[in-house]
This record gives C-alpha cells, sequence and structure tokens, in this order.
C-alpha cells in the first residue's frame, strides 16, 4: 500500500515506545537488579585519566564489562588494578543513556589468589636488583643515639602504638615527628613516598626514619612492593629502617632499606638504644673512673711522701751547700785549664814570632846578607847575567844602601 506523506503507515502499533523511554526502562531494571554485585576477571584496557578517574575492562574467556573507578574511590581500594591482574570487583551496574551503553561502577577491588601479584613482585624485584638497589655497600650505619627520629605509618593502626610503646620504654630521649599516611589500598605507595620526601626536609633534620606497618596479606601489604615507594626509600638522604608486617613478610621497601625490623616493634628496638643497658654501662664506667682516680690519688700521695721526705725538702740548706761546693771545685778546675790553655797559646805563639823574626828579610840583613837591585829599579839581582859590566848597583844592608858599579861579572866556577 502506497504511503501518504504526514500518515502512519496502516497496521503499526499505536503504543511504541521511543529510544529513551528503552533506555529508561533497561536503565531502571539493570540497575535495580544489579545495584549490589561482585564480578571477578582480567583488568584490561585499563587508563588512567587526567581528572583521576580509572577506565578498564574486566574480561573472561568470552565477555567484557566496561568499568570505572572515580577518582575518590581510588584511596579506599585494597590494591590498584593493573593490565593482566586477576581481580573481583564490588559495585553496581550502571547505564549511561547518551551512547546506549552501561558500566560497572567499581567501589572495591581485589586481587583474585596472589599468583599474579607474585609474578609481579618478582619482576621488579629483578628488575630493582639489577640496578643495584638492594646491594648491601648502600647501606648506611644507622645513628647509635638517635634524637629526632621520624615515623611514617597510619595513625590509626597498631603498628604506631606498638613502635612508640617500645621505643620510649627503650630510649625517652627520643623526640618522634609522625609523618601520617595510608599503609593500604590503591595510591598508598604514592603518599608513603611523599611522606619520605618531605621528611628529608624537615629541619632540624631528622637523625633516622622509621616505615612500619602491622601484618596482614600480600594484598594487603601490597603498597611496599610497588616501585614508587621502592625508588623513593632508595633515594632518600636519612637512614631508614623499616618495620613492615610480621617476621615471614618481606617487601621490597625491607630489601632496599638501610635496615630490616621484623615487625614495626623490633624496628623501634633497632633504632633505640636500651636506656637500662645503657645505664648499666655508665655504672660501670663511672666505677672504673672512681677506682683509676683512687689508684692515680693514691700513686700521687705516695709520690708526695717520698718527695717530703727526701733531704731535698728536710734539709735543703744541705744540697745548697753541696751545690756551692760543687760549683767552686769546677770554677777552680775551669781556671786553672784556662790558665794551662792560655800559657800553652802563649808559648806557640812566642815559637811562631821567633820563626817569622828568623825568616823575615830584615833577619836576614842582619845576619850579613844583602840584596842588590838595579839603581834604575826593577827586581833583585839574582844573576851574573842580571849585571853587565857597567850596569850601576844597589846594594841594601842591614843599616843602609851602597851604590856602585859593576867592573866584571862572571859566573862562579863550581869545583868537579
Amino acid at each position: 500500500m502506497k504511503r501518504t506523506a504526514g500518515r502512519q503507515p496502516a497496521n503499526l502499533p499505536d503504543d511504541a515506545l521511543s529510544v529513551s523511554e528503552v533506555t529508561a526502562c533497561v536503565k531502571d531494571q539493570l540497575e535495580t537488579r544489579f545495584a549490589d554485585v561482585w564480578v571477578t576477571g582480567e583488568v584490561t584496557n585499563l587508563v588512567v585519566a587526567g581528572s583521576g578517574h580509572i577506565y578498564l575492562g574486566l574480561k573472561d574467556e568470552s565477555a567484557l564489562l566496561r568499568g570505572v573507578i572515580w577518582r575518590g574511590t581510588r584511596p579506599t581500594l585494597a590494591i590498584e588494578p593493573a593490565d593482566g591482574l586477576q581481580v573481583i570487583c564490588h559495585g553496581r551496574l550502571e547505564v549511561y543513556p547518551p551512547r546506549g551503553s552501561y558500566q560497572l561502577t567499581i567501589d572495591r577491588c581485589h586481587a583474585v589468589g596472589t599468583g599474579t601479584l607474585e609474578a609481579r613482585l618478582r619482576a621488579l624485584h629483578a628488575q630493582l636488583e639489577a640496578e643495584g638497589l638492594f646491594a648491601a655497600e648502600r647501606k648506611r650505619p644507622l645513628p647509635r643515639f638517635p634524637r629526632r627520629i621520624g615515623l611514617i605509618t597510619s595513625p590509626s593502626g597498631a603498628a604506631i602504638a606498638d613502635f612508640l610503646e617500645t621505643l620510649f620504654s627503650r630510649w625517652p630521649l627520643a623526640e618522634v615527628t609522625l609523618l601520617p599516611a595510608r599503609v593500604q589500598g590503591a595510591g598508598a605507595a604514592e603518599e608513603l613516598a611523599a611522606c619520605l620526601a618531605r621528611a628529608d626536609r624537615l629541619t632540624p633534620r631528622l637523625d633516622v626514619l622509621a616505615l612500619v606497618r602491622g601484618g596482614g596479606s600480600l594484598e594487603d601489604l601490597w603498597a611496599f612492593n610497588e616501585e614508587p615507594i621502592v625508588r623513593a626509600v632508595a633515594a632518600a638522604q636519612i637512614p631508614i629502617v623499616a618495620g613492615v608486617g610480621h617476621e615471614i613478610d618481606v617487601s621490597l621497601v625491607d630489601l632496599v632499606a638501610d635496615c630490616r625490623g621484623l615487625t614495626p616493634t623490633d624496628a623501634a628496638v633497632r633504632i633505640a638504644p636500651d636506656r637500662s643497658q645503657l645505664l648499666h654501662t655508665l655504672a660501670g664506667c663511672e666505677s672504673r673512673l672512681r677506682q683509676g682516680l683512687r689508684t692515680c690519688t693514691t700513686t700521687a700521695r705516695e709520690r708526695l711522701n717520698r718527695l717530703a721526705a727526701s733531704r731535698v725538702i728536710t734539709e735543703p740548706q744541705r744540697a745548697i751547700e753541696r751545690q756551692r761546693h760543687h760549683l767552686a771545685d769546677t770554677a777552680r778546675r775551669l781556671r786553672h785549664r784556662g790558665l794551662l790553655t792560655v800559657q800553652h797559646l802563649r808559648d806557640r805563639l812566642a815559637a811562631a814570632a821567633g820563626r817569622l823574626e828568623a825568616d823575615s828579610p830584615l833577619g836576614l840583613l842582619a845576619r850579613g846578607y844583602s840584596v842588590t837591585t838595579p839603581a834604575a829599579g826593577g827586581d833583585a839581582i839574582r844573576s851574573w847575567q842580571d849585571a853587565p859590566p857597567g850596569t850601576i848597583i844597589r846594594t841594601q844592608v842591614a843599616d843602609g844602601q851602597l851604590t856602585s858599579r859593576v867592573e866584571a861579572s862572571q859566573p862562579t866556577e863550581r869545583a868537579d
């Protein structure tokens, strides 16, 4: 049949529903029926939006369910989901009419078993170990007598009470600065890392920092196995003691910290010296000091008594007289030795003067020798060849000079 414009087609129902009406019915039925539901599946296509909301998918072998975790819900989660993680989530189904789609609004999230978490833990452990974050040479010694102690933990947990009770019973002098943080759930690792960064900036500077939490399952302690907090502990400028869980619980924070406490209580023991033991040690030191002082005093007194009984103290005049005699005798010996030395030097001087006198030119002249030089000047005549005939010569004798002329000159004849 040919349809006429503006008219309803023949034999069509008059009570047809609009899209909005159908969607509203679905929304009402679905949201009422699934207002409180638990869903298990594998996390996939996880995206953290700039607003802080998390969008993800939950899948199994044959289906996919979209889900959302609002920003305000994230801090309350036991763990923060990640791609590939098997989880069980609680929430409600909600329909979004503009797209005609539905999604699970998640308010609780837990890991299914520990296999997936342990696999992630082993992978991160291997990565950090390869980087050297667990190396023993990175560990810093703890201060022996800490005064300012920082404590990072939940202010509402049992760990803080155990830690402080043990700390103050052992070391009442401690000043504790609490940096409160969540120790469980999504975002706890980032919050703990922020507290570590803030602790490094405190003034006056902290001596040591404790990072503690009570026991729990692997999921409960998961925040202490996440990369942000582990790297924050490694980068901290203050020595850190970790006390996470029970003795059998070993987290990555325990491995990277400078010292591991088996429990929060044991962390306090490792930080604080034992006051009673220290007092006992000081008492022993005091006793040894007193005994040492008594020994020194007794020894000094005995020396003083010996000195007081010596002749130097009892008969000082005798010592002075003895020294006077000794000085007088020494002076006499020195004078005698000085006279002998002077006489010996005088004799040596006279002998030297005699030799000089005997060997002087004037002495030679006095004994009949003479010195002849050319009258015109020059050196002494030593050879007959120096004064040929006719040479005017001057002869020096002991008491004057003689001037003469050479008549003849010839060599001395030597007898064979």
